[in-house]
């Protein structure tokens, strides 16, 4: 037999050589390719053979084939196979583990992998039942050396992994096999923990003796396996093993934040320990990571990482404590409560600022994943009201405008951010689409800080308006498609006055809501509306964002109702707004945004406020069939728009035949033309009406006047 072995041990080298060999030639591979398949299927000693093949003195490739020979053996013929075969096979797979592996820094991570599967496939069809001891013959296993450990560490976290994670056995091996691991937990996390306290301990000895680096690499290497390991189980296991022995194993996760071979995957197994659901009984235990040591840990890690400079690694790990913070965070808000016996943590107040840096971060990434939690704290109905979180909400409504800001472009290297960005997102498109989202999320995490302090927030708005309207306009070294001297959408001007915009936009519409009318600062919000209502520009994005300013501001003309008609004037201009010399060519794109952002402004102001427009009709009434005179001044969209909002202002008649007349009356254009022997001409024929629209003709050039186009806006305006 040991002859028929050796042969076909030497025919499968040379098959897998030829399929790996990038010189093979389609056929030869595929024969060997056949070959290989055949011999795993059909052969009665596939087990001797791939035990040979598995020999150190061969080269990984083989190696590994032999290892996938017994996995196919394992997998597929376990059931037939007889008791002293799957004996063997186990006893010869723990000899290997045991003397057939190299060093742990030299053996190939691919090798020890497929080890690993073949255990656990051996597991799942043997343990408990056949193999009762196999958990203590695994922990003597690993006391042989870095290799064994880091082997029994991966077989431990892919069996986790398929009975739990992945539940790929049958339902009544994995109930049994999972009932078996939740029963022998406390023997599984005692190993865990032990292996990495005895490889951190050994590492962190010999990590400073240049002579033993390649030791000290080893037990680094196995302290890693084992924080991947628990990574695995902490999600699933009973809480009670996560904070057993007064939290020792958050203690030691903790200080392992300031190892940096070890704090990434540390950070991996205590976000999943802090993120777990569950009884609050059994998540109790967990704010021992607002402790002065865990708290000192943390922040003194993130502190490492932010400066040791834009390192991918660093980068990553900093992401994750700004999770592990943000889940901290949110951990504290569910277990505290009205009725609950927990307090309010001494070191609050220090978490609160180190999240605040983290939010004030140059990553836009996280300035964004920290305000979920943000809003959860300024939500709370106990932690709200802490006077520690009042204290920093002033500072964080004050990193929200500077986070309003949009700039971090991956293309551009106008700010700090752009750096991060690059590592983040693909594109600018990719950015764009982040950042939008990031400041509706923003928008309404400020809407909620105003709730707490809203006379601070409207103060903020105010001097910050304020401070816009007397700067002068930088519109940078960008080239605006709107014209020579006007800001494009990366102009320094435009991006600090739309920020300021939403800011005051925020703002203001909350404070409105929340405070009692006798309590509205009245004159300081009719100063800012006189300010806004004076400031004239001729540039159609910074017009646009004033535009805004006036509607957030309207509310106080229900105070000063003098103010309407000069608000009602600012509008109206905007909505003829035209950039000089532009009037005879097609208008940009900015500024048919600000016409329409004037309109939709107008009809928004008589829909809601439609009570206090109701004395200024007349006058409105009168400029509106002034404009709608000129048929070349307005879009139909534009007419649409006038004409809808005086009809929301008409509501307000409250008489009939006052608002009949009027609607007839404001209908004499429509219907004159709808009326009229051209329309009734180019309708009742379908050959007429393409030609009245000029749809027969070729499409005209878009800088010459098109004739036709006006036929087919008074189509659509009718």
């Amino acid at each position: 037999m040991a002859e028929q072995v050796n042969t076909l041990c030497d025919q499968l080298i040379k098959a897998v050589n030829v399929m790996m060999d990038m010189n093979s030639s389609q056929r030869y591979r595929l024969e060997a390719l056949k070959f290989c398949e055949e011999f795993k299927e059909k052969c009665a000693i596939c087990i001797p053979c791939g035990l040979k093949l598995t020999d150190q003195s061969q080269p990984p490739i083989v190696r590994h084939f032999g290892l996938q020979v017994l996995e196919h053996c394992v997998k597929f013929r376990w059931n037939t196979m007889q008791q002293r075969d799957k004996v063997y096979l186990k006893n010869n797979m723990m000899g290997f583990v045991s003397k057939g592996t190299k060093n742990i820094l030299e053996e190939e991570s691919h090798i020890k992998d497929v080890v690993a599967r073949i255990m656990v496939e051996m597991i799942k069809r043997e343990w408990p039942q056949h193999w009762p001891e196999m958990l203590r013959e695994l922990e003597t296993l690993s006391l042989q050396g870095e290799t064994q450990s880091e082997i029994v560490l991966l077989i431990l976290l892919r069996l986790a992994e398929d009975v739990v994670t992945f539940q790929t056995l049958p339902t009544q091996r994995r109930r049994d096999i999972q009932q078996s691991l939740t029963y022998n937990m406390e023997k599984i996390f005692a190993f865990l923990q032990n292996t990495l306290q005895q490889s951190v301990n050994k590492y962190r000895r010999l990590k400073g003796d240049a002579t033993q680096e390649a030791k000290a690499k080893g037990h680094c290497r196995v302290g890693i396996v084992a924080l991947n390991t628990l990574a695995g189980y902490m999600d699933w296991v009973a809480m009670s093993h996560i904070t057993a022995d007064n939290c020792k194993l958050l203690e030691m996760l903790c200080l392992l934040l300031n190892e940096p071979e070890l704090q990434l995957e540390a950070a991996e197994c205590l976000l999943i320990a802090v993120s777990r659901k569950g009884k609050v009984d059994d998540r109790k235990p967990l704010t021992v990571l607002f402790g002065d040591v865990a708290m000192h840990y943390i922040l003194t890690a993130a502190q490492s990482a932010d400066e040791g400079g834009l390192i991918e690694r660093n980068y990553v790990f900093l992401k994750r404590l700004c999770q592990l913070l943000c889940a901290l965070g949110t951990q504290l808000c569910s277990l505290l409560g009205a009725d609950s016996d927990i307090e309010t943590p001494s070191n609050f107040g220090k978490y609160l600022e180190a999240f605040l840096v983290l939010t004030t971060h140059s990553s836009q990434f996280i300035r964004c994943s920290t305000q979920i939690t943000w809003g959860a704290l300024f939500r709370h109905e106990v932690l709200s009201q802490e006077e520690v979180l009042q204290d920093v909400v002033h500072k964080y409504l004050h990193s929200a405008v500077t986070n309003l800001v949009k700039v971090g472009f991956p293309s551009k290297s106008d700010s700090p951010c752009c750096e991060y960005s690059r590592m983040d997102f693909d594109s600018d498109e990719d950015f764009n689409a982040f950042f939008n989202a990031f400041r509706a999320q923003q928008g309404e995490v400020i809407r909620m800080a105003c709730k707490l302090l809203p006379m601070t927030a409207f103060e903020m708005a105010a001097e910050l308006l304020r401070s816009q309207l007397t700067l002068s306009i930088d519109v940078g070294s960008t080239n605006s498609k709107a014209g020579e001297g006007l800001c494009s959408i990366f102009s320094p001007s435009f991006v600090q006055w739309d920020a300021m915009t939403f800011f005051a936009e925020s703002v203001i519409s909350q404070m409105f809501r929340t405070m009692d009318k006798d309590k509205i600062p009245v004159n300081a919000g009719i100063e800012l509306l006189k300010s806004v209502l004076e400031y004239d520009t001729r540039d159609p994005l910074i017009l646009s964002c004033l535009l805004t300013n006036v509607s957030a501001l309207f509310p106080f003309v229900s105070y000063e109702p003098d103010y309407l008609p000069r608000v009602l004037s600012k509008l109206f201009s905007a909505v003829t707004f035209e950039i000089v010399d532009e009037s005879k060519a097609p208008r940009t794109r900015a500024v048919k945004n600000v016409r329409r952002h004037a309109c939709s402004s107008l009809i928004k102001l008589c829909r809601d406020y439609s009570h206090l427009v109701l004395p200024c009709f007349d006058m409105m009434y009168s400029h509106v069939k002034e404009m709608l005179s000129n048929e070349l001044l307005l879009t139909q969209m534009e007419k649409c728009a006038l004409m809808e909002a005086l009809v929301l202002v008409s509501n307000q008649f409250k008489n009939y035949e006052q608002q009949q007349s009027f609607l007839k009356e404001l209908m004499i254009p429509v219907s004159s033309l709808w009326l009229s022997d051209e329309m009734e001409s180019a309708l009742w024929d379908p050959v007429q009406f393409l030609s009245f629209i000029g749809a027969d003709k070729a499409p005209a050039d878009p800088t010459l006047e098109d004739g036709y186009g006006l036929n087919r806006s008074r189509i659509s305006f009718c």
